[in-house]
């Protein structure tokens, strides 16, 4: 899928620098599918196994970061 916003996006790039009619179309298209296709499906891929819960903060690592901030 990657490989395929790549070859979109050069196309878009390609079509702007020919100054084609509908080149500004094909970018548009070409970061909708970035933003509303692809970047979805890579974060729920990424983190679908619950690898995300090191990165929430909770009462738990606050208390401990902050354990620590006046011992110097």
């Amino acid at each position: 899928m990657f490989v395929v916003f790549l070859v979109w996006i050069a196309t878009g790039i390609f079509l702007i620098n020919t100054e084609h009619e509908k080149a500004q179309i094909v970018m548009g298209l070409g970061v909708l599918y970035l933003s509303f296709i692809f970047m979805p499906l890579f974060i729920f891929h990424r983190y679908k196994d619950g690898r995300y819960k090191k990165y929430i903060i909770n009462d738990e690592k606050l208390r401990e970061a902050f354990k620590n901030v006046g011992k110097d």
